[in-house]
């Protein structure tokens, strides 16, 4: 971690302290999940991912289990009888079927991460496209990721440039810092109307 934070460290030193270059450097950050965080209506991509995993992974939850049942109970029945290969693709699907509901947590876990990256998709191409505007507008020459730097001016948080441009409402803090740094605080953005 040291080595990474020293490496971070020793090439915005060079970028900022270059004397080779014309082109000024200007250095953002930006946080995706915040600005998501503000987004209208996104309390119906939680909503919707509740009744994904209510409606359909656990209906096919319920089926494999009665569908492992069912057949561990046929080759039970009738293992004794059955010829040796067909014994032994009966018992390859009961394991499968076993192993599906063993790790059926992370495999519920992987189908849920998936369909909340699907529901984001139109929500995060609105904030990129703003990302793209600002960081072109404004002549942003580098955007890190907000944790990736100490500490860094708001007024280069690009993060809350976003919400601005997508005329979210920031949190009273954010605002309030704005304020304390002398930045120039917005106006509170009208009701989006449903």
């Amino acid at each position: 971690m040291k080595k990474v934070l020293f490496v971070c460290a020793a090439v915005l030193g060079s970028l900022l302290f270059s004397s080779n270059t014309n082109a000024q450097t200007k250095i953002g950050t930006f946080d995706e999940e915040s600005v998501l965080g503000l987004m209208p209506d996104i309390d119906k991509v939680t909503t919707a991912l509740q009744s994904y995993a209510k409606d359909s992974l656990q209906v096919d939850y319920e089926y494999k289990v009665g569908e492992f049942q069912r057949r561990d109970s046929i080759f039970k029945k009738d293992s004794a009888t059955m010829p040796a290969r067909a014994r032994e693709q009966a018992l390859k699907e009961i394991n499968q079927l076993k192993y599906q509901l063993v790790n059926w947590q992370q495999f519920q876990q992987q189908a849920v991460q998936q369909k909340q990256e699907e529901l984001l998709v139109p929500y995060k191409q609105k904030i990129y496209a703003s990302l793209e505007k600002i960081i072109r507008e404004q002549k942003y020459s580098h955007i890190f990721r907000s944790d990736a730097l100490l500490k860094s001016p708001i007024t280069d948080n690009l993060s809350i440039k976003v919400a601005l441009d997508l005329k979210l409402t920031l949190p009273k803090e954010v605002l309030d810092e704005l304020k304390a740094q002398g930045a120039p605080v917005p106006a509170a953005p009208a009701p989006v109307k449903k």
